[in-house]
């Protein structure tokens, strides 16, 4: 089935902001598929370069600190998470802790995951554990001095760090708190699309402001609406955009901005329609990335 037969079969409906979008199904592990591609977990968790099992790990993720391997995630019981429970699982998201306690690296963007609600992580687990088994093992991370040192994590998630599920704004509309939920929780934005402190956090002044050094050295626009963001851009062609990865200028996004298309691609037109709500919602912020006039493809 084409990606618009899939865009044209999903049943668009009005949610509250914790409620999750669901295509044709209401069992758990449908929910969880539907946050699974909103979350981009396949991204991250597959090494698609060298064509690995789905969620095997040993994606490569270039960083200023050193080269980040995406572990395995599927339910083998030895290589993978298949003896975790579903409190280590939403420990894991939340408190970006491992089952024996151990802090995990923000590579892993339990920095935004630690919005999501109970609820949804525990459909992504049944969705993540309905899935075909691997045991490949798990690769090293290749840091540099000091950012090898796991124990220094602690004092790193003080600083950077703030766990806890998304508590809707009453005063703005259902649809606003929704694309605040899958825009900073979810499909995680503010994690490639906002400027790093030097220590590796989220520059929060300069939030969804975009940065021109993105993963992998990759450019990412700004997503706010300023004129240098998504100011200039309508509706129509953000939602363009989120479903098929064309700009307006009809030039297409970047390769890690077309991971995320296709877990956009994937949701309702309600849930695309609270993400740019969301987005419209956000204060301005003046931050040109690369050059204006650039055909964009290297900045989304």
């Amino acid at each position: 089935m084409s990606r618009m037969c899939r865009l044209m079969a999903v049943t668009a409906i009005t949610l509250s902001p914790f409620a999750v979008a669901i295509a044709q199904t209401d069992d758990a592990v449908g929910r969880g598929e539907y946050i699974f591609h909103a979350a981009g977990c396949a991204g991250c968790h597959t090494d698609k370069r060298n064509d690995g099992e789905l969620l095997a790990g040993g994606r490569a993720i270039d960083t200023p600190f050193g080269t980040f391997f995406g572990p395995n995630i599927t339910a083998h019981p030895e290589q993978g998470i298949g003896t975790w429970s579903d409190q280590d699982f939403i420990r894991a998201l939340r408190d970006g802790k491992s089952p024996d306690g151990s802090h995990y690296y923000p590579s892993f963007p339990y920095t935004s995951f630690t919005k999501m609600t109970d609820a949804d992580m525990r459909d992504l687990k049944a969705y993540i554990f309905s899935l075909p088994v691997s045991d490949r093992p798990n690769q090293p991370h290749d840091l540099g001095f000091p950012f090898g040192i796991r124990a220094l994590l602690g004092g790193w998630k003080m600083a950077n760090f703030n766990a806890g599920a998304f508590v809707p704004d009453p005063a703005v509309p259902d649809d606003v708190n929704r694309g605040a939920y899958l825009v900073e929780a979810l499909t995680h934005c503010a994690e490639c699309h906002s400027p790093r402190t030097r220590l590796g956090g989220i520059d929060q002044d300069m939030f969804l402001a975009g940065t021109e050094d993105g993963p992998e050295g990759e450019l990412t626009g700004n997503l706010t609406p300023h004129e240098t963001g998504l100011g200039d851009w309508s509706d129509g062609d953000v939602l363009f955009m989120l479903r098929t990865g064309i700009l307006p200028d009809g030039d297409v996004v970047g390769s890690l901005m077309g991971e995320v298309i296709d877990g956009t691609s994937k949701l309702t037109e309600a849930d695309q329609r609270a993400i740019i709500a969301y987005l419209r919602s956000i204060p301005p912020i003046d931050n040109q990335i690369g050059e204006p006039s650039t055909g964009g493809g290297d900045i989304f």
